[in-house]
Order: C-alpha cells, then structure tokens, then sequence
C-alpha cells in the first residue's frame, strides 16, 4: 500500500490547530486557539484545493470539535465545538458567526477538551478540566447521565463514544474507565463498569474495528498519552498489545478503514500503525501535531498543529497536492529547528558519524531519527523513511540553551530558564522552571500544579513562556499614578503670599481610576445572562470567563496600581474587549468602564487581539461605532469624522476618553497613545467641536472631566518628552482646551483645561509661540473671571507669566 502524501495545506488559523474533524470527503472541520471554528470545503479536486467559512468565533480557545451526521430535523447535520468557555456549541454548518447557536449546552465548570458522538448520533459526551464527563441526548438536548469521575481526576481528556450504550474516557490520573449508559442510577450517575489504571496521564482514544479488519491483536480500542506509547485493549479490561515509536506525548488518535492506527504527537509527527509496526512517520514543521482524524469515506487523514496549519494526506495520486508543494513542505520540514534536547542526552560533534554516513546505512524502523555532522559543521537530524526506503533530513538541531548561552539549575536539574513569578505582592517570587524542548503548556500546568494554583491561570503561564524565551521575567516595572495629580502640598491656601509656579510646570500623568467593582460586576453578569439566554454564545462568557473577570475587576477598579498586573487580568482584558466591540451598543458601557481601569496597570496596553486590534482600537470604536457588532472596515480617521453626535451614547464617549487617560500611565501605554496620536487628538477635537459638528456631551460634566485630563496628558506627554507629539497635534490640543473654557464653567473643568494651556506653554519656545500665535491669553483671563477659586487665578497668572517671557 502506497504512503501517504501531502493533499492539501489550509492555512487561515491565526494560532494553534487544537482539534479536527473530518466528517466526508470534501468537509474538514478545525477549531484552535485563535478562537474559531473553521469549515473547509473541497471545491477543486486537482489540484486539491478548499475555501474556509468562520463558522463561530468565541473569546476563549476552542480545544474540541465533532460532528451530528445529517437528520430529518438537522438534513445539513451540525457541527458541535467547545472549549476554553465550558460552553458547547452546535450549530449548522450552513451558519456563520454572527448568526446564533443552534444549541447551548451548559454543565461544564471548565475548559470542555474533548467531544464525541456515538455511531448512530443518538448521544454527545463530553470530557472537561473540571473532571466532568458528560452526556447529552441530542434529541432533548439535555444530560442524560454524569459519568461518574471519583478521587483526583483533575482533568477528563478523552472521552470516546464506543456504541449506542458503551462510553469509555481517559483522565489525568492515569485511568481509563469504561461505562455502561444502562446503569444510570436515581440521580441521573453512572458509575464506571471497568476501570483501568494506565503508566500515564491518558490523552487520547479511539475505537478499533473487529471481524475481518479488526486489529491483528484483537483489541477493540487504543488509548494514548504522555508516556509516548500507544496501549491495545479489550473491553474486558485485557491489554492486548503496544506499540511504541513515538519520541514524547501523544495527543490523538484514530483509526482508518483499513484498520490501520494513526497518531499524532509532541515529537512533530504523525504516524502510521499497522498491526504492530509504524509503517510511515510524517514529520511536520511544527513543535506539536495537536491532533490527527480520518475520513473514513475515502481514507484521507487530516491533522492540526502548532504551526497554525492544517494538513489533508492522502494515498490516492489523483488527490496528492503538485510536485511543487509537495517539494515546499518537504523544505519547511527540513528548514525546521530541533531543540538539542528533544534528541535525548546532549550530543558530543566529535563523536558524531559524518553526513556519508547515511548512505550505506539503513534505518531499524520506520521514523527513526539519528544526527549527523554535515559538511558545514551543524548537527542535521535524519529521519528514515520504510515506504521509500532512505534518510530524510527533518531538520538543524539547535543549542536549546537560553539567552545566556548556559543552563540554570533549580532542584538539582538544569534548565534553559528559570523564570521569577510573582503571584502575589509582597511574597517571594515562584520559581518557574523550562526547557525549550518542552511543551509550553505541559510546563505550565506542572507550575500550577506544584505551587497549588488555579488552573484557570494555565493559557497566561503558557503564554508569557512562550513571549519569554529572551531571559525576561514577569513583573515588568511600571509607573504608577500619583492619588494626588496636582499635589494638594502645592496647592495654593487662602491667606497665604501668593505662590510662584504652584502649579507649573506638572509632569505627573492624570489617572481616573475611582471605582466600585461590584456594580460593574453584577451589570455584566446580568447583560451576559440575557444573552445567554437570547442564544448568543458567540458573544456570551461562560461561567468561569465571568469569575475571571469578577477576580480582575476586584484587584483593578479602585485600587492603587501596583508595578505587577493581577494574574487574572489578561483573560480578563481579552474578554472585556469582545464585550465592547460585539456587544450592542447599548450594553458596552460597564466593559468600558472596566477597560479604562484595566490599562493603567502594567502590560496591558501591550495586549493586541488578532480579531479587535489595540486597546485603543477596541476603546474606540466600541465607544463610536454604533453597529451591532461594529464594522472594523472602516479606519479611525473615518470613524470619527463621520460620528452623528445624536447617536451616540455620551457615557460611552466618556468612558472612551477615560482609557485614553489613563494609558498615559505606563510606558507601553504611552507608546501606544504616541502610535495613535493622529486618532485620538482628532476624538478630543471632535467630542469639543472644534474642528465642525456640534460638540459631544457639552451638557456632561464627566465627560468635560475626561476630555481635559486627555488633553492635559498629551500636553504633559509633550513635555516630558519632546517631539513625542508633532507640533501641528500640540495646536489642535491647544484649541480643545480653548474651546472647553470659552463653554465651560465647572471649575476643575477649567482647571484642567487652564493646565493643558500651561503645560503647553511651559513646553519650549516653539510650543510657547504656538500658544502666543493662537492667542491663548483671552482663555486663559475668562478662566480666572469665570472661577472665583484662588488655584484658577493663581495657575492662570503663571500662564501669562510664561506669555510675558
């Protein structure tokens, strides 16, 4: 039997594949950390060829898919996904994302990893981190039973629907239990019929055929996992067989209509098993092959990986994709970095055979892998290849060491890097141990799981190892906020000789950061049940998205900012922006006000959604943009010029203004202020009408306050830091504060609008003249006349002290 070959590659995922499904022969279903599911279909056979359609975009990773055959009631069948929202989803493959759910299932606590349906499609099971194990009759869509999971089972991976009534789930603690759905006691609990205990955590599971294709060992199912070995078994209970090969953990498996295996790994392959021997190793240009599915129609395989890409093999030459693609994934193959430690103990060049050495030697099995000294003195990996018979290079081995070119040690071992996490304020930091030939995530959850932390911190962990490979450690320093802007020390008192330059010049940025968490809280929860129970899942948190979000409000709104961010908060961040830019309209003001509290802490202007873009994109255009989503088709520039005021929800706008303010806080924030300075000096302009159209909120004291403490940064910005903000800007801040005080009389509206004066006007010669040249000395004597407060007077007679000079 031919090997097989590379069909087609689906690229379109902005971040890991996580899972696959390959249900016929023209449909590819695939979900993934950028939080899509995505459907493929075949529209051109040669060369292969597939156009993608979002089906569903969520704000947590997707980690699970599977499919309902086609019905009288669902004729186009359904596709069902969950994951990191503890939500499942089903859904016509005829349907987008902005169409509503089909269904909503809710019971899970956690992150939903695994989904299965049985042969006939009568019933769903899914699998969690919580360590659920449940299933839904789709004709009610209900539970129909709790499989029961006792002791520490942590996490349920695997669940496989073996027959209309036999379930069997792999767990963390190492056991495979199966279940009999005939058993369901008086509250609604199964427990389990067998349970068997394995070396390893048990990732994956598949069910084998019997009779004339069965597997030569007889076994009637496979289970997988971190010890890299693939484990036979009867339904009785009886290991049957292994096969070993694989070089790390097994993520997933299946079975072809040959009865032949197929798994995927942390060792970059997907592999081919028949009977007891691995018949073909597919090495893929990525640091793990999440997951791997058939299609039992035509015996294609498809496959998911941590390159974004997923890939359809094939055995049929009419399907194989054109020599020069082919030729592009062997070379991305070959161009791949290989950790040094990935091979095992730390290889020695001298003793190493030269690259000659492959040719007059053959491999003891298909995949193996050794290294060699090529002739410009790198390390290349070889892997040989059974069907064709010869070495194929997979890759450079690299020096996996960190930045420092050494290893550090921690607990007797060493590693590439030992990070410092601090979890908490004024405790020691944690230490958090790494090598580059680790996965991300494993690291991660041996971290958590050796310091008694929440799980839910896992994709945080994961991530700031993954941006951290340089050295850098967590609680990057931050500026934080003076709780006294102006100084009340300064400040000038009745009675007192008149003070000289009280106020000016002021280099500190004005935050607004007073809050109470809990009504803004308890508004979203309550926006969020609503939309639950409209149906809208693609815009709705699940249950433990709104207890993160709960954990970051409580340690941001109100508190004094702190140079390390709460753990929670980047979760936090990214769901609060789905909030304002998905919600409607009506419903986005609490995520603003929850936003503008969340950028004054540090690393969080730094946060760049794929799908919503920049804090400051996310601030505005979910303040502006009326739409239901918004449109993010149209730039900020446009955006704003073309704002009907009467439309528009000023609170929305004062919120918006509020982030701005405080982005001026850290230094990526004001990075990002100087990046878009363009933009939000033209919504300053716009919301006090200067440049046309009727100003925005003029009646709205708070949003008079937020306007002036913008306008009163960008003039410190410009300051503090010269040429930060191009003179032509400068000048249009100069008329926002202008235009504030000619409309204005709330008098610590004026105050700080007569600050942006001075500040400009304390900012150099060039930015004095441009004050003189706009005349800012009429504003700043209306100022002292409409207030009759002494800080006015005296901050307006510093200001003509510095026209006068």
């Amino acid at each position: 039997m031919p090997d097989f070959k590379l069909s087609a590659q689906l690229k379109g995922h902005e971040a890991d594949v996580r899972a696959v499904s390959f249900p016929a022969a023209g449909t590819v279903l695939s979900t993934s950390r950028d939080q899509t599911v995505r459907l493929w279909r075949k529209t051109a056979e040669s060369p292969p060829t597939f156009d993608e359609t979002i089906t569903s975009q969520g704000h947590g990773y997707i980690n699970s898919v599977t499919s309902i055959r086609s019905s009288t009631e669902w004729p186009d069948g359904l596709v069902v996904s969950a994951g990191q929202e503890a939500i499942i989803e089903a859904k016509r493959p005829t349907l987008t994302t902005t169409d509503n759910a089909d269904r909503l299932l809710v019971g899970h606590g956690h992150n939903v990893c695994t989904l299965d349906v049985s042969p006939r499609g009568s019933y769903l099971v899914s699998g969690g981190w919580d360590g659920k194990a449940l299933v839904w009759e789709t004709g009610k869509w209900q539970i129909s039973a709790q499989l029961a999971h006792h002791g520490e089972v942590k996490s349920v991976w695997a669940v496989l629907a073996y027959d209309e009534h036999t379930v069997i789930t792999g767990s963390a603690d190492n056991n495979i239990r199966i279940f009999d759905l005939r058993q369901v006691d008086g509250n609604g609990e199964v427990g389990p019929r067998r349970t068997l205990s394995t070396s390893s955590v048990v990732r994956a599971l598949c069910k084998l055929p019997t009779g004339i294709k069965g597997h030569p060992s007889g076994a009637e199912f496979a289970s997988a996992g971190n010890d890299g070995i693939i484990q036979l078994w009867k339904l009785n209970g009886s290991q049957v067989g292994a096969l070993q090969g694989h070089d790390s953990f097994i993520y997933s498996l299946g079975c072809l209509p040959t009865g032949e295996i197929v798994s995927s790994g942390e060792d970059r392959t997907v592999r081919i098993w028949r009977g007891s021997e691995c018949i073909q190793t597919i090495t893929h240009p990525a640091i793990s092959v999440w997951a791997v599915a058939v299609c039992q129609e035509n015996g294609d395989i498809v496959s998911g990986a941590s390159d974004n890409v997923v890939r359809v093999f094939t055995r049929n030459a009419d399907r194989t994709a054109p020599a020069e693609v082919l030729s592009q994934f062997e070379e991305s193959v070959r161009a791949s970095a290989i950790p040094q430690q990935q091979l095992g103990p730390s290889i020695n060049k001298e003793q190493l055979n030269p690259k000659s050495w492959l040719v007059g030697n053959a491999g003891k099995k298909d995949g193996q892998v050794v290294t060699v000294l090529e002739d410009d003195g790198t390390i290349g990996a070889y892997q040989w290849s059974s069907g064709e018979q010869r070495w194929v290079h997979v890759g450079t081995v690299v020096d996996s060491t960190g930045s420092s070119g050494r290893k550090k040690e921690y607990n007797g071992k060493e590693y590439d890097y030992v990070f410092d996490v601090d979890i908490e304020e004024g405790k020691p930091p944690l230490k958090l141990p790494y090598n580059l030939s680790e996965n991300p995530y494993d690291a991660a959850t041996k971290f958590l799981g050796t310091n008694e932390l929440p799980i839910s911190y896992i994709d945080q962990v994961a991530k700031f190892i993954v941006t951290n490979t340089q050295g850098a450690t967590i609680g990057q320093s931050a500026e934080a906020p003076s709780a006294d802007p102006y100084g009340t020390e300064s400040r000038y008192q009745p009675g007192q000789a008149e003070p000289a330059k009280k106020y000016l010049p002021h280099k500190e940025y004005l935050v607004l950061s007073q809050a109470k968490w809990e009504p803004v809280a308890k508004k979203l929860r309550s926006l969020n049940e609503k939309h639950v129970a409209a149906g809208n899942k693609h815009i709705a948190l699940n249950p433990d998205g709104l207890n993160t979000l709960d954990t970051a409000l409580k340690a941001t709104m109100g508190t004094p900012v702190q140079k390390t961010a709460p753990a929670a908060l980047s979760d936090a961040q990214r769901s609060v922006s789905t909030i304002v830019t998905q919600w409607p309209y009506g419903d986005r003001l609490a995520a603003l006000d929850a936003l503008r509290c969340f950028v004054a802490w540090p690393g969080s202007a730094s946060s760049n959604d794929a799908r919503d873009g920049s804090v400051v994109e996310v601030a505005l255009r979910g303040a502006l943009d009326i739409q239901d989503p918004v449109a993010g088709d149209t730039s900020l520039a446009d955006l704003i010029n073309s704002v009907d005021a009467t439309q528009l929800n000023v609170n929305n706008v004062m919120m918006a203004l509020r982030v701005v303010t405080n982005l001026f806080t850290t230094p990526e924030g004001r990075f990002l202020v100087a990046s878009n300075a363009d933009s939000l000096v033209a919504l300053l302009a716009r919301v006090a009408g200067v440049e046309g159209g009727e100003p925005i909120g003029p009646a709205n004291n708070n949003i008079q306050i937020a306007l002036t403490s913008a306008a009163f940064n960008f003039a410190c910005l410009a300051f503090n830091e010269k040429d930060s903000v191009p003179l032509e800007l400068l000048m249009l801040i100069t008329q926002v504060a202008q235009a504030v005080i000619q409309k204005q009389s709330d008098a610590e509206v004026l105050f700080r609008a007569l600050m942006t004066l001075g500040m400009v006007l304390a900012g150099g010669e060039e930015a004095k003249d441009l004050a003189k040249t706009l005349e800012v000395g009429g504003e700043v004597g209306e100022a002292a006349k409409k207030s009759g407060e002494e800080r006015i007077k005296v901050l307006a007679k510093e200001c003509l002290g510095y026209l006068k000079s």
